[in-house]
C-alpha cells in the first residue's frame, strides 16, 4: 500500500500530482486504505489508446506524469485534438458507459487508473469526495470553454504565445516556482499544429520570431527558455502590447 501512495504522491519534478478531491483521503486513514484498494499505476507509452472514442469506458483516474491527447473523429475521418490533459488533470467520463472521445497518450505517462464503476461506488459511498469531482470537472469545464474562446478569437502570434504560457504554468502548478523558465512542449509539432488550428511551418516561424525580438531562446525544437514572460504575456492577447509589440504586429500584417 505505502509504495502505491509513494508512486502516486508525486509527478515530474517532485511535484504534487494528484487532484485535490484526494485531499479527503489525506487525513483520513479508512478512506485512503479504501482509495488504495481500488487504485493501481499503469503506464503508456506515446500513441497508446487508454480511451477508445465511442467505447466503453472502463477506467478513469488522474495523470501522475506526462501528456494525455484528447481527440474526436470528424465526420470525414479527420481526427481534432481537443485537449490536452496534464498532471494532475482528471481523465475519462466517471458516470458515463460510453466515451465520445478518445483519449491517447500523447507522451509516455504514467496514470493513477480506477476501474470506473469501482470508483463510482466508492464516490456513492463517499459525498464529499463526489461533491469535490463534480467540482474538478466544472473547473475543467470552464478552462475548456475558455479554450476554445481564445482559439476562435486570437491570431495565430497569439495562440502560440497563450499556448506556450500554458505549458510553462501547468509545470509550475503544484511546486514552486522556477527561476530558469523553462518551456518543454510536451507534444510534436503537428500536434500542436492541429490542437491551434494551424500549420507546423506557421508554428514554426512565429516561435523563430518569437526569439528574434528576444522572448525566448530556441534550444531545440521542444524546448525552450523564456526570457520575458511578461512580453509573452502580452504576445498572448491576455494583457496590454506594448506599443513596439504592437507596432510590429501591425506592419506583420501588412506586410
Amino acid at each position: 500500500m505505502e509504495a502505491l501512495l509513494s508512486a502516486i504522491g508525486h509527478g515530474e519534478n517532485g511535484q504534487h500530482a494528484l487532484h485535490r478531491f484526494f485531499d479527503h483521503c489525506t487525513g483520513d486513514a479508512a478512506l485512503r486504505d479504501e482509495l488504495v484498494r481500488i487504485a493501481h499505476v499503469r503506464g503508456f507509452s506515446a500513441g497508446e489508446t487508454i480511451v477508445g472514442e465511442g467505447e466503453e469506458s472502463g477506467l478513469v483516474g488522474t495523470v501522475i506524469s506526462g501528456v494525455l491527447r484528447v481527440q474526436k473523429t470528424m465526420p470525414d475521418g479527420r481526427q481534432q485534438i481537443v485537449g490536452l490533459l496534464f498532471a494532475p488533470n482528471l481523465f475519462g467520463r466517471v458516470f458515463s458507459r460510453v466515451s465520445p472521445v478518445a483519449i491517447e497518450a500523447a507522451t509516455d505517462c504514467r496514470l493513477c487508473c480506477f476501474s470506473r464503476v469501482a470508483f463510482e461506488s466508492f464516490l456513492a459511498r463517499h459525498p464529499a469526495v463526489e461533491h469535490d469531482v463534480m467540482l474538478a470537472v466544472l473547473d475543467e469545464l470552464d478552462a475548456a470553454q475558455e479554450w476554445m474562446l481564445l482559439l476562435g478569437c486570437q491570431a495565430v502570434q497569439e495562440k502560440v504565445a497563450s499556448f506556450l504560457l500554458m505549458v510553462l504554468r501547468q509545470a509550475d502548478a503544484g511546486g514552486p516556482r522556477r527561476r530558469q523558465r523553462m518551456v518543454i512542449v510536451p507534444v510534436s509539432r503537428h500536434d500542436m499544429a492541429v490542437y491551434l488550428g494551424t500549420t507546423a511551418e506557421t508554428i514554426s516561424r512565429t516561435i523563430q520570431d518569437f526569439a528574434r525580438r528576444g522572448v525566448l531562446r530556441i534550444i531545440n525544437p521542444q524546448r525552450f527558455e523564456v526570457l520575458d514572460e511578461t512580453r509573452l504575456a502580452r504576445l498572448s492577447g491576455r494583457a496590454s502590447a506594448s506599443g513596439d509589440d504592437r507596432l510590429h504586429e501591425a506592419s506583420r500584417r501588412s506586410a
